[in-house]
């Protein structure tokens, strides 16, 4: 048998480690190629003149606009705010809508009862419920999350309830062949099979969430929110401004992605292998 020599072990684990290296910047560049693309287009624009610069800033003036508001402390309060009437109200209507979904999935009577309400108000704007729930509940927070958590909730009722529907039969008749009670069935069965559906209706009404959110905190007349400060500036034509609140419920709506949902799913429905 041959001698390996001393030194093929490092350069096996230097080789081993090239590719992971390779594959994390490949990640960075991968996600940072959409948005240095359109930053791109955005500056050509500006530079162009194709709109008055009033209301197309630069990207230079879009930053000096965030750096201003961030070092005052205002953009910080602003965004504090309206993420505390978004976890909030989401959150409520997180509970609720998988609870009813599950409900809907699992009794008929419960599905006869909720679907048509449910597939009426659905298509129903958010904003449109405004009015009303500013004269039920008065104005401020009160009311700005009590509409989040309404209309967020229909995407996940409609995906929570197809996913309990989704799960197949035989995985049911299995675990009950094997012994398992209801508890058992619904926790190790029921749940895990509907939660790919799950997390997409979470996705689907948090966006819902975010648009109904930056349109009423306007309208509920609040005193800060990143609404409020975007609708603030629209009426001194601070486009920048309104911009950078923009930029802002973006990278709010990233950071959620990246740091909620994906990892969730990483946890749960990943490493069960029921998704790749």
């Amino acid at each position: 048998m041959t001698d390996v020599p001393a030194h093929s072990a490092q350069d096996l684990i230097a080789a081993s480690g090239a590719p992971a290296r390779e594959s994390r910047w490949r990640i960075v560049a991968r996600n940072a190629f959409p948005f240095l693309v359109l930053a791109l287009a955005w500056e050509i624009t500006a530079q162009l003149g194709v709109f008055p610069p009033k209301l197309f800033p630069s990207l230079v003036e879009i930053g000096s606009a965030f750096w201003r508001l961030t070092i005052n402390g205002i953009l910080l309060h602003h965004a504090s705010d309206t993420i505390l009437r978004l976890i909030l109200g989401f959150a409520l209507s997180a509970v609720v809508g998988v609870a009813i979904g599950i409900l809907m999935g699992r009794s008929r009577r419960m599905e006869d009862i909720f679907l048509p309400l449910v597939s009426i108000m659905a298509p129903i704007p958010g904003i449109a419920w405004a009015p009303l729930f500013l004269l039920w509940f008065g104005l401020g927070n009160q009311p700005a999350m009590l509409l989040v958590a309404f209309v967020s909730a229909f995407p996940i009722i409609f995906n929570t309830w197809t996913g309990v529907k989704a799960v197949k039969e035989i995985w049911v008749r299995s675990a009950q062949a094997m012994g398992a009670d209801d508890r058992r069935l619904f926790v190790n069965v029921i749940v895990p099979g509907a939660l790919p559906y799950i997390l997409t209706g979470l996705r689907l009404g948090l966006a819902q969430a975010w648009r109904t959110l930056v349109g009423v905190e306007m309208l509920a007349a609040v005193p800060w929110g990143l609404g409020w400060m975007i609708f603030g500036a629209r009426e001194f034509l601070n486009t920048d401004v309104m911009l950078a609140g923009v930029v802002v419920i973006g990278a709010l709506g990233l950071a959620l992605e990246k740091l909620v949902f994906q990892r969730l799913e990483r946890f749960t429905v990943m490493r069960w292998g029921m998704m790749t």
